[in-house]
């Protein structure tokens, strides 16, 4: 499982800061977005509710789904 958090507001996914460790920032930079990754769904659960606010409407998505016929639709 390869799970990441995302916003519906902006569609930024959350990841960890490099400049600011222990910290988190939201990017749409692909590139980055591997840091954000996490392999359970607790550990997600947890970031949004230490690091996102309601505004951002913070959603867990599963890497693994996108493409299959479990997709998000």
């Amino acid at each position: 499982m390869r799970l990441v958090v995302q916003s519906k507001a902006t569609g930024f996914v959350l990841i960890p800061s490099m400049d600011d460790g222990g910290q988190f920032e939201w990017t749409n930079d692909l590139k980055r977005i591997g840091a954000g990754v996490v392999r359970d769904f607790e550990h997600a659960a947890q970031l949004v509710e230490d690091h996102t606010d309601f505004e951002h409407v913070p959603q867990i998505v599963d890497l693994d789904r996108l493409g299959t016929s479990e997709d998000y639709k």
